[in-house]
């Protein structure tokens, strides 16, 4: 699939806080792409189909490994909700692209966090919190 340099630029960590997510897709950006990675099919099912009710594609996957496979075949993600636990050796991949983009973590209060965070959701949490975390971010809101 091909990225325009504006949607590349903005999923390498460009500012975008100006730019809405309408407006994103509206200028040919392309639809913006959301990795939820959890080991909790409930969680990855339920955030994935709300985010793309919302207009934002959402890959959901079990693993870091799985996550690798998409970034090898070229999916660029505007942003990333992830769950401790997701294991796999893609980690090390994964944590350099959590620099990039944000991230939202939904965690127990006792898991790990070892990955760079814009948003930590503690359970309970509810999938329509975690949706307007990612979409605030993806406007460029403040975390």
């Amino acid at each position: 699939m091909y990225q325009t340099p504006s949607r590349l630029a903005y999923a390498a960590g460009a500012p975008c806080d100006k730019v809405s997510i309408g407006r994103m897709l509206d200028s040919g950006m392309g639809m913006l792409t959301v990795f939820v990675i959890a080991r909790d099919w409930n969680l990855r099912a339920s955030v994935r189909a709300e985010l793309r009710e919302r207009g934002i594609e959402a890959l959901g996957m079990e693993t870091f490994d799985e996550a690798g496979e998409a970034l090898a075949a070229g999916q660029a993600p505007a942003a990333i909700v992830f769950e401790p636990g997701a294991e796999g050796s893609g980690a090390a991949a994964l944590r350099l692209l959590a620099k990039r983009v944000p991230v939202v973590v939904v965690a127990s209060r006792s898991d790990p966090v070892e990955i760079e965070a814009a948003a930590i959701l503690y359970r309970p949490v509810r999938v329509g919190d975690v949706v307007t975390r990612v979409i605030e971010l993806l406007q460029g809101r403040p975390a």
